[in-house]
């Protein structure tokens, strides 16, 4: 659990504290953590030889933008599923309050175990590579970013 994580829940109840699960009992409610499935739990599917953390069927902007990349001078499959499966964990919470970089690191790992975990399960003979990419500023938010590629994609390259 990260340091801060850890201090916010000491604090709970006049210093004497609360355990996590207590704390998820009161803070939680089911809207986000169904909401959060998308980001935990993520889809995935092929398409034209990719694969893709979306949702079937893919939609018209999704398609759009998934050209556009493609047609990029300089664009290989590999920089195409990068681009296209990045997610920046500030997104989850945009403005909030309590972002620290030891949260978005324990977030960034447990999001590349997960993925790992369920790319290799779908796809156990198209292994993909996750990065989860923690910036020299630690306090860049916007820059710790999460993706994947098949990594028959690094042999092309």
């Amino acid at each position: 659990m990260p340091e801060s994580m850890k201090e916010e829940l000491q604090a709970w109840n006049g210093g004497d504290g609360i355990d996590l699960e207590t704390w998820l009992d009161s803070a939680g409610d089911y809207s986000l953590a169904v909401g959060y499935t998308e980001i935990f739990c993520p889809k995935f599917v092929e398409h034209k030889g990719y694969i893709l953390a979306a949702e079937e069927p893919l939609h018209e902007e999704y398609l759009r933008n998934l050209k556009g990349f493609e047609s990029r001078e300089g664009a290989t499959p590999k920089s195409v599923e990068w681009v296209m499966n990045h997610f920046h964990l500030s997104f989850i919470h945009l403005g909030s309050k309590d972002i620290s970089p030891d949260k978005l690191v324990f977030l960034g790992n447990a999001l590349k175990e997960t993925y790992e975990a369920r790319l290799s399960y779908f796809f156990p003979d198209k292994p993909c590579i996750v990065e989860f990419h923690i910036p020299d500023d630690q306090y860049n938010f916007e820059a710790y970013q999460i993706t994947f590629w098949q990594a028959k994609h690094d042999q092309s390259a």
